[in-house]
């Protein structure tokens, strides 16, 4: 495969569901192609357990954006569905995104029913993109979020992510060590995303080297005499303490009385890991090792991790590989992307998708999220405005709740507030340069650290805080009674 992300590469114009190049079509021939809407990108529940979510894949939708071309071979596939005219693929074949993107930056924390994307534009291209942004914000928002809870239940110790063999196909394993990266993992086994994405690589080796040679003490010294400065030893292939943990002792004594002082390391991949890391830890340490590293691997996950620190454990580094990159327990984001506003001249009218389940009631217009913070630095809660709205920026804040918007919510002792979008497109003008990967981590943790305890509970989280302003308020409760009414 090539070694570009797949958001850099031509031909994926048809990465699609079928409803939305039907509904461009039937934009153009009832010549509502120029028809100017707004739609947001949002999800409506937090993954079991989870108090908070990690924004990921805004750069390469913005890259696909950029690579959005329909070539003479889309054309010509499209030609034999039967379902568009000659003239409309003529149209696409000359077709450009020109649309205005505003979006939350990667690694920022976000919660449910707040806008995370804004599209503006067309309501032909508007529509065209839904597809591919949902295909790449939901996954990789997904994985950042269960990387960054493995790291909480890790305390800070390093997290690889070692998940691309049970990735769902080529292009998860690698969105999903970028997504991981930025949750607060340290490095990944996928060589090819530390090539693409300049992503930390790290490994040992398998049962299969240890098995190849005529004895565990030998494969350790073979392994060892090749990489002295990175040598990590798998010694569960036979006999976890009676071979394979005195073997490595051995090896870290020949290679001390060489000179060569590397950190001893062991890696343990099954059994008992708290009751096994312990032991050798000790063994280690009796044998006159100082500060052995451990890493545990074998289907880890945040809880299983939390587990094994509460039994005190001596494990200081942790391999998680199936559980982080399928996200087990919440295998799909519950992500949409919903039309809120469509323009008529120079005014927005807001529009709302209605449910019997007020829940899944869209907030209604042009969004814009604030973020209010107390004295210490600790977010208080967000507030939906209309674009154009004045924003109160301290002291109490006071909104509406968006599960009923009659019902009055306050935000007390708020310092400070930040804007939550940034303006990544105008007009099909890219506005900014693309974000370094490891600053997008960087604000994660940044981000994570400032969260109130109560919020990065792996159980029973607190439920974070998103309102609506007094205007979208009373927009929402106007248009629930009433879906005409502006």
């Amino acid at each position: 495969m090539s070694a570009q992300p797949w958001c850099q590469r031509e031909g994926l114009a048809l990465l699609t569901d079928l409803y939305e190049l039907t509904m461009v079509a039937g934009f153009w021939k009832e010549q509502r192609a120029g028809q100017r809407v707004c739609f947001e990108y949002f999800f409506r529940r937090l993954p079991p357990n989870a108090g908070f979510a990690v924004a990921a894949g805004l750069g390469p939708f913005l890259q696909y954006l950029e690579n959005l071309r329909f070539s003479s071979d889309d054309l010509d596939y499209l030609a034999t569905l039967g379902l568009f005219d000659d003239a409309f693929l003529a149209y696409l074949g000359d077709f450009r995104p020109s649309l205005t993107i505003r979006a939350v930056p990667e690694g920022t924390l976000v919660f449910p029913h707040e806008p995370i994307l804004q599209v503006e534009g067309s309501v032909l291209e508007a529509q065209l993109v839904e597809t591919a942004l949902l295909n790449t914000l939901n996954y990789q928002t997904l994985i950042a979020t269960k990387a960054a809870r493995i790291c909480l239940a890790a305390e800070g110790e390093p997290v690889m992510e070692f998940g691309l063999r049970r990735a769902h196909g080529p292009d998860g394993g690698l969105s999903g060590s970028r997504a991981a990266y930025i949750g607060g993992c340290t490095s990944t086994s996928n060589v090819l995303a530390g090539k693409i994405y300049g992503i930390p690589v790290s490994g040992t080796h398998a049962h299969s080297w240890v098995m190849s040679f005529p004895s565990e003490l030998e494969a350790f010294r073979a392994f060892a005499r090749n990489y002295p400065d990175r040598c990590v030893l798998l010694v569960d292939t036979y006999d976890t303490l009676g071979s394979g943990v005195p073997n490595a002792i051995a090896v870290f004594k020949e290679m001390h009385a060489k000179g060569q002082m590397a950190r001893p390391a062991i890696r343990l991949d099954s059994g008992d890991l708290a009751k096994l890391s312990k032991m050798a830890y000790r063994m280690m340490t009796e044998a006159g090792l100082k500060n052995p590293l451990i890493v545990a691997s074998n289907d880890l996950d945040e809880d299983l991790i939390a587990d094994l620190k509460r039994q005190g454990a001596r494990i200081n580094a942790w391999g998680v590989g199936t559980h982080l990159i399928t996200s087990n327990d919440c295998p799909a984001l519950s992500g949409v992307y919903k039309l809120v506003a469509v323009a008529e001249g120079e005014t927005w009218r807001p529009k709302i998708k209605i449910s019997s389940n007020i829940e899944k009631a869209t907030d209604p217009g042009r969004k814009h999220p604030v973020r209010y913070y107390d004295a210490h630095n600790h977010p208080l809660g967000d507030v939906l405005y209309t674009n154009g709205e004045p924003i109160a920026r301290h002291g109490e804040i006071e909104g509406r709740r968006r599960s009923d918007p009659h019902i009055r919510s306050l935000i007390r002792d708020a310092v400070r507030s930040e804007d939550l979008f940034e303006t990544c497109f105008e007009r099909g003008e890219r506005k900014m340069e693309p974000t370094p990967l490891p600053d997008m981590r960087e604000r994660a943790l940044r981000n994570i650290a400032a969260l109130p305890d109560e919020f990065k509970r792996l159980r029973n989280p607190e439920i974070y805080r998103v309102m609506l302003s007094e205007a979208v308020g009373r927009d929402k409760a106007a248009l629930l009674e009433n879906p005409d009414v502006a």
